[in-house]
Protein backbone atom coordinates (compact mmCIF):
# COMPACT_ATOMS: atom_id res chain seq x y z
CA UNK A 1 0.00 0.00 0.00
CA UNK A 2 1.29 3.96 -0.48
CA UNK A 3 2.96 5.48 2.47
CA UNK A 4 -0.26 8.07 2.83
CA UNK A 5 -1.90 4.61 3.64
CA UNK A 6 0.20 4.10 6.35
CA UNK A 7 0.57 7.41 7.63
CA UNK A 8 -3.17 7.81 7.40
CA UNK A 9 -3.51 4.81 9.24
CA UNK A 10 -0.77 5.21 11.72
CA UNK A 11 -2.60 8.58 13.06
CA UNK A 12 -5.71 7.01 13.01
CA UNK A 13 -4.26 4.46 15.45
CA UNK A 14 -2.60 7.34 17.39
CA UNK A 15 -5.93 8.78 17.66
CA UNK A 16 -8.05 5.95 18.39
CA UNK A 17 -5.52 5.18 21.07
CA UNK A 18 -5.20 8.25 22.71
CA UNK A 19 -9.24 8.71 23.20
CA UNK A 20 -9.17 5.03 25.13
CA UNK A 21 -10.93 3.47 22.37
CA UNK A 22 -10.45 -0.41 21.23
CA UNK A 23 -10.92 -1.14 17.09
CA UNK A 24 -14.00 -2.95 18.21
CA UNK A 25 -15.45 0.44 19.87
CA UNK A 26 -14.30 2.83 17.16
CA UNK A 27 -15.69 0.15 14.32
CA UNK A 28 -19.15 0.07 16.27
CA UNK A 29 -19.02 4.02 16.37
CA UNK A 30 -18.14 4.49 12.77
CA UNK A 31 -20.59 1.74 11.63
CA UNK A 32 -17.51 -0.19 10.41
CA UNK A 33 -16.09 -4.53 10.74
CA UNK A 34 -13.53 -4.04 13.15
CA UNK A 35 -11.50 -6.00 11.06
CA UNK A 36 -11.40 -3.09 8.59
CA UNK A 37 -10.16 -0.91 11.13
CA UNK A 38 -7.07 -2.94 11.41
CA UNK A 39 -6.35 -3.09 7.54
CA UNK A 40 -6.77 0.95 7.47
CA UNK A 41 -4.56 1.26 10.71
CA UNK A 42 -2.15 -1.29 9.21
CA UNK A 43 -2.36 0.92 5.61
CA UNK A 44 -3.73 -2.73 4.17
CA UNK A 45 -7.00 -0.51 2.73
CA UNK A 46 -7.06 2.01 0.93
CA UNK A 47 -9.86 3.48 2.73
CA UNK A 48 -12.66 6.02 1.12
CA UNK A 49 -13.12 9.65 2.33
CA UNK A 50 -16.50 8.45 3.42
CA UNK A 51 -15.08 5.80 5.59
CA UNK A 52 -12.65 8.05 6.69
CA UNK A 53 -15.37 10.75 7.79
CA UNK A 54 -16.62 8.36 9.60
CA UNK A 55 -14.26 6.62 11.41
CA UNK A 56 -11.99 10.82 12.27
CA UNK A 57 -16.20 11.94 13.46
CA UNK A 58 -15.93 8.39 15.86
CA UNK A 59 -12.84 9.69 17.16
CA UNK A 60 -14.13 13.15 17.31
CA UNK A 61 -11.06 14.46 15.41
CA UNK A 62 -11.11 16.63 12.53
CA UNK A 63 -9.53 15.38 9.03
CA UNK A 64 -7.91 18.63 8.72
CA UNK A 65 -6.29 17.27 11.81
CA UNK A 66 -6.13 13.43 9.89
CA UNK A 67 -4.57 14.89 7.20
CA UNK A 68 -2.15 17.93 8.69
CA UNK A 69 1.32 18.52 6.72
CA UNK A 70 1.15 15.43 4.23
CA UNK A 71 2.51 16.00 0.78
CA UNK A 72 4.55 13.76 -1.17
CA UNK A 73 6.94 17.22 -1.95
CA UNK A 74 7.66 16.85 1.83
CA UNK A 75 8.81 12.94 2.03
CA UNK A 76 12.36 13.62 3.03
CA UNK A 77 11.28 16.87 5.37
CA UNK A 78 13.15 15.94 9.15
CA UNK A 79 10.24 18.32 10.49
CA UNK A 80 7.36 16.25 8.50
CA UNK A 81 9.41 13.52 10.42
CA UNK A 82 9.56 14.19 13.56
CA UNK A 83 6.04 15.11 13.47
CA UNK A 84 5.43 12.02 12.19
CA UNK A 85 7.41 10.49 14.90
CA UNK A 86 6.02 12.17 17.40
CA UNK A 87 2.30 12.05 16.71
CA UNK A 88 2.74 8.56 16.89
CA UNK A 89 3.20 8.33 20.82
CA UNK A 90 0.73 8.94 23.56
CA UNK A 91 -0.22 12.33 25.24
CA UNK A 92 2.14 11.81 28.08
CA UNK A 93 5.12 10.49 25.87
CA UNK A 94 4.77 13.14 23.16
CA UNK A 95 4.92 15.54 26.41
CA UNK A 96 7.98 13.88 27.65
CA UNK A 97 9.69 13.93 24.38
CA UNK A 98 8.96 17.81 23.68
CA UNK A 99 10.80 18.29 27.65
CA UNK A 100 13.74 16.71 26.46
CA UNK A 101 13.90 18.30 23.43
CA UNK A 102 13.87 21.93 24.88
CA UNK A 103 15.83 20.50 27.37
CA UNK A 104 18.72 19.29 24.92
CA UNK A 105 18.27 22.60 23.19
CA UNK A 106 18.81 24.66 26.35
CA UNK A 107 21.91 22.68 26.80
CA UNK A 108 23.44 23.04 23.59
CA UNK A 109 23.02 26.84 23.82
CA UNK A 110 24.74 26.95 27.30
CA UNK A 111 27.52 24.74 25.41
CA UNK A 112 27.88 27.07 22.11
CA UNK A 113 27.70 30.05 24.80
CA UNK A 114 30.46 29.00 26.66
CA UNK A 115 33.22 28.60 23.91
Amino acid sequence: MSDIAKIIGLRIRHYRTENGLSQEKLAELAGCHPTYIGQVERGEKNATLESIEKIVSAMNVSLSMLFEKLGEDNKDSIPLKCYEFIASKSKSDQEQLYKMLMELDKYKNQSSKRR
